[in-house]
């Protein structure tokens, strides 16, 4: 073999090696990961967050995903003839619109269980309706009522316990239930911290449209690769993050602290940005940790 061969070969085993302690640290512990944003829109991208996610579950993790469809919705609703109206972010969900949203969730969630199948991993869809997981209720924006849309009082985690017992990764769509039995739809940003903090996970992910935390958005200098939930939240007072982060970063804050020991905000849109951040020292987005946690 050439030397150039040889190093090429050698810089994969110092990848291995580099990743070693990560999963030796994180073996059979459940990490959820919340995939939505535009790494749900290009096919060559969703094909690389499944391989980094079935990756994770071969070499011993517990991963469950919890998935959007936000742009698939909106396209749907279109070609039905309905517009799509916003209030503070949350999508006007009449009864029509409830029912496009059901189909189509339900639809981009048994591509995903596909996806995970043909790569030789066992999964299963479910939606929270299953299981009694996700119980919800009306969800008002600025009191305003803005139809099937829930805020989740309540997660049974009994069916993710069981499918993971079973070696199956979960995929959950961010569809719940009130008391009544009725159907609403849930914000995934939402879901996914709710049943991170149900099920006790180690790790939270969210794959989103930006790098992660910026003190300034305008200044790339600016980025933030660690931080402590406490100045996450000193952020959030001060008035420094707004947007649509505020109320992501809130979900972070929320999870770390109802025990989730790191969240990460990432970059969905960058190949292999799940194992970058997971199994490298650098990582390449935003952690949130605990304060009294020790970071190397």
């Amino acid at each position: 073999m050439e030397n150039r061969e040889y190093e090429k070969v050698a810089k994969k085993a110092e990848v291995l090696i580099e990743a070693l302690p990560y999963i030796q640290a994180f073996n059979r512990r459940i990490i959820v990961v919340k995939y939505g944003g535009s790494a749900m829109a290009d096919p060559e991208i969703q094909r690389n967050v499944i391989k980094d996610v079935t990756l994770l579950k071969l070499v011993g993790f517990k991963p469950i995903i919890v998935h959007g469809g936000g742009k698939e919705i909106s396209a749907w609703l279109k070609k039905t003839g309905k517009e799509s109206r916003f209030v503070n972010g949350l999508r006007v969900t009449d009864a029509d619109t409830m029912e496009v949203a059901e189909m189509v969730l339900n639809k981009v969630n048994k591509r995903l269980v596909t996806m995970v199948e043909e790569l030789g991993v066992r999964a299963v869809g479910i939606s929270g309706k299953d299981g009694g997981l996700l119980k919800v209720e009306k969800k008002l924006s600025d009191g305003q009522d803005i139809g099937y849309v829930g805020q989740i009082t309540n997660v049974d985690p009994k069916i993710l316990f069981d499918m993971l017992e079973r070696d199956f990764l979960p995929i959950v769509c961010p569809i719940g239930m009130d008391d009544n039995f009725e159907t609403y739809n849930i914000n995934a940003d939402d879901a996914a911290c709710a049943v991170a903090k149900a099920v006790g996970a180690e790790k939270l992910a969210f794959l989103t449209d930006i790098e992660g935390l910026y003190r300034d958005i305008n200044d790339k200098s600016s980025f933030i690769s660690r931080i402590k939930v406490s100045q996450a939240m000193e952020l959030i007072n001060d008035g420094i993050i707004g947007g649509g982060m505020l109320p992501k970063l809130g979900n972070c804050v929320d999870a770390v602290e109802n025990g989730v020991q790191r969240v990460h905000i990432l970059d969905g849109r960058l190949a292999h940005c799940l194992l970058l951040e997971i199994f490298t020292k650098e990582g390449i987005g935003t952690m949130i940790f605990p304060d009294d946690a020790v970071i190397d």
